[in-house]
């Protein structure tokens, strides 16, 4: 492997951690603590609405880094592609990161900004809650797909 595509490699898979542990943390640790602010701040300071509002920004700002992931994984994955060294594996993972990261950023989250601005009835309607039970397995779906192509593309660089 050449010295600089070996740093590309590198930076890669560094981008690749980053965003699985941001967007792990940001599930199980952010959410939870912002959902439950009466736990923390000792009585109902904040109804369930405005912790979803402020949640909602938590996951806008992850969106600008899973946009750049998925730009990365394109140009990354395409380049190996066109360099021939491509297995199944890595391509419908490669298909999956692109495919979820896309939907995460441009339509479930600005659904879901769309409906809150309608105000906190419409958050409890039927389409909402559908509408973030998808978001959730899309980006459960994109996580695992984000960590089988970090997986693939470390078992390749260790040979």
């Amino acid at each position: 492997m050449k010295k600089n595509f070996r740093r590309v490699t590198i930076a890669y898979l560094i981008l690749l951690g980053i965003t699985l542990g941001a967007g792990l943390f940001a599930g199980a640790v952010v959410a939870p603590v912002t959902f439950n602010t009466q736990q923390w701040l000792g009585g109902a300071v904040l109804s369930h609405y405005q912790e979803g509002m402020i949640m909602t920004q938590n996951f806008i700002r992850l969106s600008y880094l899973v946009d750049i992931t998925v730009i990365a994984v394109v140009l990354y994955e395409g380049y190996k592609y066109k360099m021939f060294e491509r297995d199944t594996v890595t391509q419908v993972a490669t298909f999956f990161v692109v495919a979820t990261g896309l939907m995460f950023g441009h339509y479930y989250l600005p659904d879901i900004v769309n409906m809150q601005m309608a105000g906190e009835k419409m958050t409890q309607s039927a389409a909402f809650i559908s509408t973030h039970k998808g978001s959730e397995i899309n980006f459960k779906i994109f996580a695992a797909a984000l960590l089988v192509l970090m997986v693939r593309n470390m078992q390749k660089a260790c040979k």
